[in-house]
């Protein structure tokens, strides 16, 4: 630069000391930087751990304060996990209770199903042989025969009807009822036609069941003219006897689909009856049997009040006869009485001091005593 050239070697060596004092001073910056850095880093480490220190403190109080929170939440916890335990134990207690009741009622209900299960499979027995008896004639009158026994032993008392009764035909009557006159005593026949009926249930088209309802009215209207014939007896029975159809079912198809039949019966004085107008027939029967004996107890009441009313005018006229005696006693009483009171007054005016001892006379001792 000023014209003067130095030697290559020299310049390098310049270059190399430029360098170094380049490199020192780099260094000497960075140690200075890193220093002021450490500096730096010491104060913000003290500041840190004085923060650090206030907030371990902190957390300490924070700690100790949450232990505290901690104990009182847990006693808190444990009481209402007592009162958990109590509350659960309680409810499982009731519903063991309530289970055991439930299961008990259960149990006794299982065993009503049961019992009805047997009472139905004895109803199902008892059904078998009613259709048993009811499939043969003298059984199924049989049957109609207790079923009216029963309710006639049930209505009516016991001296107003009589079983098996033999009328002056010699017909024997299933049942005679002891009416008074009129009507008189009533015949009651239990046996009935159910052939027939079955025929018309089991029918299957129209032809089957017309032929089958004809077959059923006949039945019924031989049994109708039987009944007439045989048990109502002019002078010995009432004018009309009683047709007992021991079946509801029976009584109702008769009635809905062959008026002719019941009009007929009608016309012979023959009333179809069933279990239930049986039995209000038999009531209005026995409270006529109850106005006959009261009318009877009236009609002996009343011969006894006649009676009665002729005793009271007999007792009447000797009570008259009596007050008579009574009123001519007293008539007598009060005449002694005063008969008694004039001799008293007449006695009180008398003075027994005024009267004295007459003088003997001279001849008194030649004279005789008076006689």
């Amino acid at each position: 630069m000023l014209g003067i050239s130095l030697p290559v070697q020299w310049n390098e060596t310049v270059l190399f000391m430029a360098g170094a004092w380049l490199f020192l001073a780099i260094v000497f910056v960075v140690v200075f930087l890193a220093l002021l850095r450490a500096e730096r880093t010491r104060a913000e480490l003290s500041a840190q751990m004085a923060r650090l220190a206030d907030v371990s403190d902190r957390l300490a109080d924070q700690q100790a304060n949450l232990q505290g929170r901690l104990a009182q939440t847990q006693l808190g916890v444990n009481d209402r996990l007592d009162a958990l335990a109590r509350h659960l134990g309680d409810t499982l207690t009731d519903h063991g209770q309530r289970t055991g009741e439930t299961l008990r009622g259960l149990h006794e209900r299982l065993g009503a199903i049961d019992a009805a299960q047997r009472t139905i499979a004895r109803l199902s027995d008892q059904v078998v042989s009613l259709q048993e008896i009811l499939a043969n004639k003298q059984a199924r009158g049989a049957f109609g025969e207790v079923q009216l026994q029963d309710l006639v032993s049930a209505l009516m008392p016991p001296g107003a009807f009589t079983l098996q009764a033999t009328l002056g035909n010699r017909n024997r009557v299933d049942c005679l009822l002891k009416l008074p006159d009129p009507p008189g005593p009533m015949a009651i026949d239990a046996k009935f036609p159910l052939e027939g009926y079955r025929a018309l249930r089991e029918a299957r088209d129209d032809a089957a069941k017309v032929r089958a309802g004809r077959t059923f009215a006949a039945d019924v209207l031989k049994h109708v003219r039987d009944i007439a014939e045989r048990y109502i007896v002019p002078g010995e029975t009432a004018d009309s006897a009683l047709m007992f159809l021991p079946s509801e079912a029976v009584y109702a198809e008769l009635h809905a689909s062959f008026p002719a039949v019941v009009e007929e019966a009608w016309r012979r004085k023959v009333w179809i009856v069933s279990p239930t107008t049986l039995w209000a027939t038999l009531n209005t029967l026995r409270a006529v049997l109850r106005d006959v004996h009261l009318r009877q107890q009236a009609s002996l009441l009343q011969a006894d009040l006649q009676v009665l009313s002729t005793d009271v005018s007999a007792l009447a006229a000797k009570a008259s006869a009596l007050q008579r005696h009574f009123e001519q006693t007293q008539d007598d009483v009060r005449a002694i009485r005063a008969l008694a009171d004039k001799i008293a007054h007449t006695g009180g005016r008398l003075d027994f001091t005024q009267l004295s001892e007459p003088a003997p006379r001279a001849d008194a001792d030649t004279a005789s005593p008076p006689v």
